[in-house]
């Protein structure tokens, strides 16, 4: 069972921006400063973005490849997929996700219907979701 890793889509206002990200690149990737030591287990896993404290989308890891400059690119399918929303905080950097990975939505279920990512967290601890 391969690895998945988290990564907060920085800079997005909305699910529709990242969807633009991906739109705008033909080989989407991610640099990071270091490469995931259990790497190798994540090809074939898939990067979860989170936005507004949830987790929205996910893209699959096709490899990793060491840059010019030393940094690592994370190289990530051109496709991305909208996943049931599920809280989650934030963090820097890219994580391990621990865990159930959220489902893909399916066909005519819509992002947009979500909680927002800190009233669901709580909810949730509270036990009414």
């Amino acid at each position: 069972m391969p690895l998945h890793l988290t990564k907060i889509a920085f800079g997005a206002q909305s699910f529709g921006d990242i969807e633009s990200w991906y739109a705008q690149r033909r080989s989407p990737n991610l640099t990071t400063c270091y490469r995931p030591t259990r790497w190798e287990e994540c090809i074939g896993g898939s990067l979860y973005w989170i936005h507004q404290h949830n987790i929205v989308a996910r893209s699959e890891i096709l490899g990793f490849s060491e840059t010019q400059s030393g940094r690592w690119s994370i190289d990530l399918e051109p496709r991305l997929v909208p996943v049931l929303p599920r809280p989650k905080r934030a963090h820097q950097g890219w994580r391990y996700l621990k865990g159930e990975p959220p489902r893909d939505l399916e066909e005519g279920e819509d992002i947009g219907d979500v909680i927002p990512g800190k009233l669901a967290g709580k909810l949730q601890r509270l036990g009414l979701i």
